[in-house]
């Protein structure tokens, strides 16, 4: 049931657009009151123009923001006294409307008004929301709607057939309006809900009061046995559930994936499993959208697959996903044919939602994010699908107006003023060694380049304390750490296993997880010597294998870069052991390079030498080590390494990094196989 959040201490210190500020924040944090991205508030006020002469004002929601994190910069500022003759007209183009209301704008600086701006304007209220509830849009979308609206609301509401947003529906609802004096709500078929108020905390508790009348109505007569036509499936326990999820998940990433690839999510949230679980959800996920707001999210329709757990196996499973997928990309480029417009550019055709008997929803997406936000609406979906089927027959758009929806200007306007996608953006990475100097340098680095990390490191607080970091910097769902020791089998394939259940695949691997000792061969252990061969050489043969089985899964390639060492081809004095192990590794990724060429898998590395800074290695015994082996005091080192060099310089965590971020990157797409050495130019270990 929606609450009333409304504080009178919060909101009492606020005024003007601080108000609509908090009474907008407050409609959408609730995603069961408005859409992600969907929705407006608006507020009509009087201000001083730049003569500093009164004029009347209406702020309103700015197209491609979100109700629920929205801020002051994001409302638009307009003249009523321009916008209100066009009450008078009797038709205009959303073109038209979009330049004329460019004039309208108190300051040229604020973001395009919402394309529902009309619908405020024409309302003589103070203050106007348009919402999308899901028990609203439930009746809007019954087939008996107006009928039930009727038996909740009497003739305190007025219903609007469907309509595009734009002029024409704006005029409809305020000529509604206009003509009930008892109108308290207005009804917008297959849409939403717009409400009113003198005040904002009128306002915002006049929509609240509405749709707590609509859930009670609903509520009162569902019948959670009967819902969607009942169980025909059982989910598979959850950890099961897991174990097919993490095999499934990168095929579908490739399938999914174009010329551009998709970061991949899943969910099995219990009312999720309850519709992919019944009777009804193959026909039922089908009809079309709930909301016009979707569409571009989520597409017209999911694809649904037909599978029955625990009576088919997951390789069934892959199969008929594979099928699926291909069959809804030419599905979707002949809805795209039949109904294009001239100019249009089609999107990418693969599904955003794939629903699995027995397991729950998939999600597709450019990031993270935005997979979740189509996993968000679907939500939406489901629950007025439960309430318009609890009311009646649920019905959608026809595929005319779903497509002129999905590929209106306006509408795909909003998606143009995100951020341009970075370099690495869509990709996966996953770094061992995550935590330390090298490590979270490159974390950094992947990350400002677009790429979502996987922080894997025996240190499990560094790793979170810097998956935290950068999520704050870069944004929810960016970064995830992970405790992970990569000598142990098991636990390396865990952490590729969380990889999987978080983004879907992974695209680069860093295998940079380390340690160092020093010795005099007569001197050294064999307990050493296993500890150097474990970590630097079975360790990493454990990660790429793990990664490779994902990468040939995905069928698109991807990236591995080795972090070795001036030791991999110079040999170091007192450090047989290291660097023995670290020869093994850089021929062990020549060797996977050789053999995952057929399936594009890059495989190269990265020399470094002595970069002391923030490294956990050189702040170990291994200095000391290191300076008794060459004569000197554990002080001098940096001092030695610099002068050792032909560049006369000291080599940074950030150097490695960059190299780094070369070999996965597309900069180096058509390299393999390769060493690069970042050492300041050290002579004896130049790469012949």
């Amino acid at each position: 049931m929606v609450k009333n959040m409304w504080d009178k201490e919060k909101a009492a210190g606020l005024t003007g657009l601080e108000e609509l500020v908090y009474r907008s924040n407050l409609l959408g944090i609730d995603r069961s009151v408005a859409n992600w991205g969907g929705g407006n508030t608006s507020m009509k006020t009087t201000e001083l123009d730049f003569r500093r002469r009164e004029i009347e004002v209406m702020w309103v929601k700015g197209s491609g923001s979100d109700l629920a994190t929205m801020k002051a910069n994001n409302f638009t500022g307009l003249r009523l006294e321009d916008i209100r003759p066009l009450l008078e007209r009797d038709e205009m183009s959303d073109e038209e409307m979009v330049a004329y209301l460019s004039h309208c704008m108190i300051d040229s600086t604020h973001p395009r008004a919402s394309i529902e701006t009309l619908l405020h304007a024409f309302l003589p209220f103070k203050h106007v929301d348009h919402t999308h509830p899901d028990a609203i849009i439930s009746i809007c979308c019954a087939d008996n709607g107006k009928a039930i609206a009727e038996e909740i609301f009497g003739d305190r509401f007025v219903w609007v057939p469907y309509v595009r947003p734009g002029f024409t529906l704006s005029k409809m609802i305020a000529e509604g309006v206009k003509n009930n004096s008892k109108a308290e709500l207005v009804l917008m078929e297959k849409h939403g809900l717009v409400t009113w108020g003198e005040t904002a905390e009128e306002c915002y508790h006049n929509t609240i009061s509405i749709i707590q009348e609509a859930e009670r109505y609903i509520e009162s007569r569902v019948d959670e046995e009967r819902l969607f036509g009942g169980a025909k499936y059982q989910a598979l326990p959850t950890e099961e559930r897991r174990a097919v999820l993490a095999e499934i998940l990168p095929v579908i990433r490739g399938e999914v994936s174009g010329q551009k690839k998709a970061i991949v999510t899943f969910d099995d949230a219990e009312n999720v499993l309850q519709f992919v679980n019944s009777h009804d959800a193959p026909a039922l996920s089908q009809v079309g959208a709930a909301c016009p707001d979707h569409l571009v999210h989520t597409k017209r329709v999911p694809l649904y697959i037909d599978w029955h757990p625990g009576q088919e196996d997951t390789k069934t499973l892959i199969s008929k996903l594979k099928e699926g997928i291909a069959r809804f990309k030419e599905e979707y480029q002949q809805y795209f044919e039949r109904n294009k417009n001239e100019g249009d550019q089609m999107a990418e055709p693969a599904p955003r939602v794939i629903l699995i008997p027995g397991l729950g929803m998939i999600n597709t997406g450019k990031n993270w994010f935005m997979s979740k936000v189509s996993g968000a609406l679907y939500h939406r979906a489901i629950a007025v699908m439960r309430g318009a089927t609890t009311l009646g027959r649920f019905v959608s758009l026809n595929e005319k107006e779903s497509y002129d929806v999905e590929y209106w200007p306006l509408e795909l306007y909003k998606l143009s003023l995100a951020p341009p996608e970075k370099e690495l953006s869509r990709q996966v990475a996953l770094v061992t060694g995550g935590a330390g100097g090298i490590g979270s340098a490159t974390c950094r680095r992947l990350v400002e380049k677009g790429a979502h990390v996987v922080i894997v490191d025996l240190n499990e607080e560094g790793a979170q304390q810097l998956a935290e970091d950068l999520i704050q910097t870069y944004g929810e769902g960016r970064a995830i750490g992970v405790k992970t020791d990569v000598t142990k089998e098991d636990l390396v394939a865990g952490a590729f296993k969380q990889a999987v259940l978080t983004y879907g695949g992974v695209d680069i691997v860093v295998n940079n997880a380390g340690l160092a000792t020093s010795s005099p061969l007569d001197e050294t252990t064999l307990e050493e010597w296993k500890l150097n061969m474990d970590v630097l050489n079975t360790g990493y043969f454990l990660v790429a294998r793990e990664a490779f089985k994902i990468m040939k899964k995905q069928s698109s390639g991807g990236s591995m870069v080795f972090v070795g060492s001036k030791n991999s081809v110079y040999a170091g004095k007192h450090a047989a052991a290291y660097s023995a192990a670290k020869a093994a590794e850089v021929h062990l990724a020549r060797c996977i390079a050789a053999e995952g060429g057929e399936f594009g898998i890059r495989v190269n590395a990265v020399l470094p030498d002595a970069v002391l800074q923030g490294s956990a290695i050189w702040n170990s015994k291994w200095r000391e080590e290191r300076a008794a082996a060459y004569g000197i005091k554990p002080d001098q080192l940096d001092e030695f390494y610099r002068e050792r060099t032909t560049l006369k310089v000291n080599v940074f965590p950030e150097d490695v990094a960059e190299a780094i971020l070369f070999f996965a990157s597309d900069r180096a797409a058509k390299t393999t196989g390769c060493m690069l050495t970042v050492d300041g130019g050290v002579p004896a270990a130049f790469v012949r």
